[in-house]
């Protein structure tokens, strides 16, 4: 093959592999985030009304993102920063993320409901806003 240089190349950067590697950690938050909101929508019936549907969503996203956070300061960015100073901010750039999350469901609830679709348009809306910020503040390296 005569583009394996490239490659190679392309995957010993640095910033290349904490990609992959925060996809990772985001499949598993993501996996994570989609069972609590099954489970929460069977447990809950109200789970049809747009505030209960934020709840469940929230609770979701949240439990997601705790995982993601030790899956991200241990294996991803291999951190040794202060955890507490280090978890306010992953925290804080979860609930930013959260809120963009609960902003693009508010618009696209009236085409698709309060189902699994919306929850995944809305939960990829985050994925470019926790990457970024917690690269280049939450996991910055010094």
């Amino acid at each position: 093959m005569t583009d394996v240089p490239f490659v190679r190349r392309i995957t010993q950067r640095r910033g290349v592999r904490q990609f992959v590697k925060f996809g990772i950690v985001g499949a598993s938050g993501f996996a994570v985030n989609l069972i609590v909101f099954t489970v929460l929508q069977r447990v809950i019936p109200a789970h049809t009304t747009t505030a209960s549907y934020n709840f469940i969503y929230s609770v979701a996203f949240l439990s997601g993102g705790v995982s993601n956070y030790f899956l991200n300061r241990i294996w991803t960015f291999r951190s040794s920063a202060h955890a507490g100073r280090e978890g306010a901010q992953f925290l804080s750039v979860s609930l930013m993320a959260l809120c963009v999350g609960l902003y693009v469901s508010w618009l696209v609830q009236p085409y698709f409901g309060h189902g699994h679709r919306t929850w995944f348009v809305s939960t990829l809306a985050g994925i470019v806003v926790n990457f970024f910020i917690n690269k280049y503040w939450t996991f910055r390296v010094k």
